[in-house]
C-alpha cells in the first residue's frame, strides 16, 4: 500500500453523508413528509458519490 491517501476515500464519505442531510433537511423545511424527504437525500448522496469518485478518479489518470 504504497503513497496510499486515506484522506480520499473519507472526504468521499463526508461529502456523501453532508450533503443527505442538507438535502433531507432542505426538503422538510420546504413542507415535505419525512419518507420522500429520507429518499430524495439518499439519491443525492450516491449521485454526489459518483461525482466526486470520478473526479478524484481522473486526477489519479494524470
Amino acid at each position: 500500500m504504497k503513497k496510499y491517501n486515506f484522506m480520499r476515500p473519507l472526504f468521499l464519505i463526508v461529502m456523501a453523508l453532508l450533503v443527505k442531510s442538507m438535502v433531507t433537511n432542505l426538503c422538510m423545511v420546504f413542507g415535505m413528509e419525512q419518507g420522500p424527504a429520507e429518499n430524495i437525500g439518499f439519491i443525492s448522496m450516491l449521485i454526489t458519490a459518483i461525482v466526486i469518485y470520478s473526479r478524484i478518479a481522473r486526477k489519479r489518470r494524470k
